[in-house]
């Protein structure tokens, strides 16, 4: 069972910035893909970001130009920078990491934008 670790959430005015951090209990190379995502109340939760064991990259288009994934691999650990925050980003943020016919999730880090 791969335990995740996720921080950095918190509350910001609009405008702002956070980084969210996951760092798994194994080796990120253990992984084909490490992404963020996000349940608003009421929602489904959908797809923020995610990166791949290559380094390629897919966001969301609602978040396209303002959000950053990326990982650390010498502190085995995957970022989410979040730049411009609006008050529709705000919500329940979940690292998940994939790897063949398995799937892990963290336990979530609530991030909400508000003045």
């Amino acid at each position: 069972q791969v335990q995740l670790v996720e921080s950095g959430g918190g509350l910001v005015q609009p405008g702002g910035s956070l980084r969210l951090t996951c760092v798994p209990s194994e080796s990120i190379f253990n992984f084909a893909a490490m992404g963020w995502y996000r349940q608003a109340p009421g929602k489904q939760r959908e797809l923020a970001a995610i990166i791949t064991i290559g380094g390629s990259t897919t966001y969301t288009d609602v978040v396209k130009g303002r959000f950053t994934i990326s990982r650390d691999n010498a502190k085995n650990t995957v970022y989410l920078q979040m730049n411009s925050l609006k008050p529709e980003d705000t919500a329940a943020y979940y690292c998940k990491v994939v790897r063949v016919r398995q799937e892990y999730w963290g336990q979530g880090t609530q991030v909400t934008v508000s003045s």
